[in-house]
């Protein structure tokens, strides 16, 4: 393990090491002996949706299960990842290089191309990493049939960039320098489209972290 990192949970205790010191998540596609980080295995994406599995540690859920969101995620309620416990979640979001390094961006180059789900990648990342809790999620299909998950209203919600809990300020950044590329999305929805998702928008702001209070100043 890189010196880095922080020491594992239990529950990935027993997940292999690559060469460079980084845990392979259960969910990561191997080639040639290798882990490709980028590429998620097909046949554990079903496996995790049908047998309840963490998509982290590929260890059983339990009634409760945290989604690993992006922020237009969280206001589409719409992602191509299954859920994990929530300890194997924060671990993720603290020491993930993509998820804990806002100015990071991931490598295309060589990614071998995954046509088990659907869905369309947004090319950025979004600084800030949403770890949504629900008891229950559906499968539906894309407009080229193939599967993506939409999550259930969350029982709780936690925000976290650079390692450590997020900034309502940098959550509210995120959310506007993303939420351009869902408007072009549904502009093609007409006037419906639109005011669904300025409903959504507002809705996840109601879950954003609560306001700092600046220095010297008491609250009371």
């Amino acid at each position: 393990m890189r010196p880095e990192l922080e020491p594992l949970p239990e529950r990935m205790s027993d997940l292999p090491v690559d060469e460079r010191g980084f845990p392979v998540p259960w969910f990561v596609a191997w080639f040639d002996g290798k882990p490709e980080f980028r590429a998620m295995d097909g046949l554990k994406w079903i496996r995790a949706v049908r047998e309840h599995l963490c998509w982290v540690c590929g260890g059983r859920l339990g009634v409760w299960q945290t989604f690993v969101l992006g922020p237009m995620c969280g206001i589409n309620r719409t992602t191509v990842e299954p859920p994990c416990h929530l300890e194997c979640a924060r671990w993720s979001a603290r020491n993930c290089p993509f998820l804990a390094r806002p100015h990071m961006v991931r490598r295309e180059d060589g990614l071998p191309e995954d046509r088990e789900v659907g869905g369309i990648s947004i090319p950025r990342n979004p600084g800030v990493a949403l770890l949504w809790t629900a008891r229950s999620f559906e499968i539906f299909e894309d407009d080229a049939g193939k599967p993506l998950i939409h999550v259930h209203n969350p029982e709780a919600v936690e925000w976290w960039a650079e390692g450590r809990p997020a900034t309502r300020a940098e959550v509210a950044h995120s959310v506007d320098t993303g939420i351009p590329l869902l408007i072009d999305a549904c502009q093609m929805g007409g006037e419906e489209a639109m005011a669904d998702l300025a409903r959504r928008k507002a809705w996840l702001e109601t879950h954003y972290p609560a306001a700092e209070v600046p220095a010297g100043v008491t609250q009371g």
